[in-house]
């Protein structure tokens, strides 16, 4: 049986979101959309992508090339075991994050 959620929210490039998530993700929740407003920001400051969905895009291949990176360099067996847990937890919260915007264009109509 999974953990009862709760509503956390979380701001990534100036926007809002509310993710349902269970209470002992919810640091990792909030660090990983720090991280990824970090990275939108960066991407958005360097002018050459324009629009929110492809700031996104650039940013997860970003983040994904740094996972990889990671893996491939060899960088300790506490890190290895690690990333081979990351792919679930970014997944859970990818369809967390992919509910809510659903819901939040459903509203904007």
């Amino acid at each position: 049986m999974s953990a009862p959620s709760i509503p956390v929210t979380v701001s990534v490039l100036d926007q809002e979101f509310r993710i349902g998530c269970p209470e002992d993700e919810r640091d990792a929740l909030i660090a990983s959309a720090a991280y990824l407003d970090k990275k939108m920001r960066e991407i958005k400051r360097s002018g050459r992508i324009i629009g929110m969905d492809k700031i996104a895009v650039m940013a997860a291949l970003h983040i994904a090339h740094e996972l990889l990176q990671s893996r491939s360099g060899g960088e300790g067996e506490a890190l290895s075991r690690t990333v081979d847990i990351l792919p679930a937890q970014f997944k859970q919260l990818q369809k967390r994050v992919e509910e809510e915007l659903g819901k939040s264009r459903q509203i904007a109509l």
